[in-house]
């Protein structure tokens, strides 16, 4: 009889070690995963006094790239380029690049330029395209720009 309650302690010691190995375990995880995500801002914008918003941030096996625009003299297709160009610069500086691009906001100044923003757009993010939000926006975009672009990609 008291062999096999030692038997039996035995067994629920180990169990409780157990769990508690898996419990400091789980912790171990859940630490890393929170620095996993912490937020790594690569660019504030400059020109603030107080900053307003950083033009790419990466946190959680992702990149944020905040919206680009032309800031020039030029038609869609040069504007829709430039924008492009841009994008895949802070991408790869981010550890990205245009193929892992899953989700694409383009901002229009007007709506009878999307044929021809399409035509520069088409083939820059790949065989597999990211998903795709395009609008007119009401007022124009911010700068003058005739378009403007932002995007979220895997890392």
């Amino acid at each position: 009889m008291k062999t096999q309650r030692r038997s039996i302690l035995k067994k629920m010691f180990a169990s409780l070690a157990g769990v508690a190995g898996l419990s400091v375990g789980a912790q171990a995880s859940a630490k890393n995963a929170d620095e996993a995500t912490e937020k790594e801002v690569f660019d504030v914008v400059p020109d603030q006094e107080v900053p307003l918003f950083s033009s790419a941030v990466k946190q959680g096996g992702f990149v944020f790239i905040a919206g680009i625009g032309a800031h020039f003299e030029g038609d869609i297709k040069a504007h829709t380029e430039h924008v492009l160009n841009e994008m895949e610069k802070q991408l790869k500086n981010a550890g990205s690049s245009m193929d892992k691009v899953v989700k694409v906001n383009v901002y229009l100044h007007d709506l009878n330029d999307y044929k021809a923003m399409n035509e520069t757009y088409r083939g820059r993010f790949g065989n597999k395209p990211p998903v795709r939000t395009t609008v007119a926006v009401f007022g124009g975009v911010p700068g003058d720009s005739l378009v403007e672009i932002d995007c979220i990609a895997a890392v």
